[in-house]
């Protein structure tokens, strides 16, 4: 049986749009969307749809459709993986990142580690999140500005990862401070992923990995109220969220929010001012935001 893709090449900004528009049609069917960029010279990106087993043409007709105002003509292109773990070839290679003092990396570049850095190994697997899309990295620069205004992290926690991926963003808070932090995602392989990262950087002791759906977990009310939530997820489950992260966080603590297209800003502050979350700070990366409210 072959796992398969079928992607567009545009430009970052069409890739950000197209990344928006087959979330809105898929996300709720947990059809995994995704966003690359392939040529930087030229400024080539992709985003794709993800399928597993044979090549679907529904999924490839209902792409079409769903693509089709904002990319008329645009060529749809299928790739067939067989056997390949695509997610692992996909991060293979990839250069080291830095975001202010993290530097996010492979065991194969550990020698890119300088002595001040705070750095994050993560290998490939089958979560997303390694420091290279703006998201992540404008997520990482935040974490260490609202971590950093706290002397020694301890009165910001505990620390909420919700969507946590490959776990980089946990782990980033747990080497900022000594806190404690509790990393969700709904995907069971996301949450193995992100827990043999969090050992393999030594963090086992302050970061517990859990499969939760939403806020649908006695994890929650055990570890929380939270000093600090982050959730780098996409705008519209970010709004959907907003009261139930309201409830879950301290009085005082603050939010990280990211996966927000810089056009969604507005929509997505205006439905946690409906929450009396106040906005503090935004980082502009790449055409995404990275927002802080507290």
């Amino acid at each position: 049986m072959s796992d398969h893709r079928y992607y567009i090449v545009t430009d970052e900004a069409g890739a950000g749009r197209a990344l928006d528009l087959l979330s809105g049609v898929f996300e709720e069917e947990g059809v995994p969307i995704a966003t690359m960029e392939t040529d930087e010279a030229r400024g080539l990106w992709e985003a794709s749809a993800y399928g597993s087993g044979e090549p679907d043409a529904e999924l490839r007709d209902r792409m079409a459709r769903c693509l089709a105002k904002d990319f008329p003509g645009v060529e749809i292109k299928l790739e067939i993986f067989g056997e390949t773990d695509w997610i692992a070839k996909s991060l293979d290679g990839l250069k080291p990142v830095r975001a202010g003092r993290f530097l996010v990396h492979g065991a194969h570049d550990r020698g890119a580690v300088r002595p001040n850095d705070l750095a994050i190994e993560l290998e490939a697997g089958q979560a997303f999140g390694t420091g290279h899309h703006g998201t992540t990295a404008g997520c990482l620069e935040m974490i260490a500005k609202v971590m950093r205004a706290v002397p020694g992290g301890r009165k910001i926690g505990p620390v909420l990862d919700l969507g946590t991926g490959s776990g980089v963003l946990a782990i980033a808070a747990a080497k900022l401070g000594p806190v404690r932090v509790l990393a969700t995602d709904i995907d069971p392989i996301a949450t193995r992923v992100a827990r043999e990262n969090v050992r393999a950087n030594h963090m086992a002791a302050r970061i517990t990995c859990v499969t939760a759906q939403g806020f649908h977990s006695t994890a929650f009310s055990r570890e929380g109220p939270f000093g600090l939530i982050i959730a780098n997820i996409l705008a519209r489950p970010l709004m959907r969220m907003a009261p139930d992260i309201r409830r879950n966080i301290a009085p005082g603590g603050s939010v990280i929010l990211s996966g927000i297209l810089a056009s969604q800003r507005r929509q997505v502050l205006a439905a946690y001012s409906g929450q009396h979350l106040r906005h503090v700070e935004t980082l502009w990366r790449n055409g995404w935001v990275t927002i802080h409210l507290k």
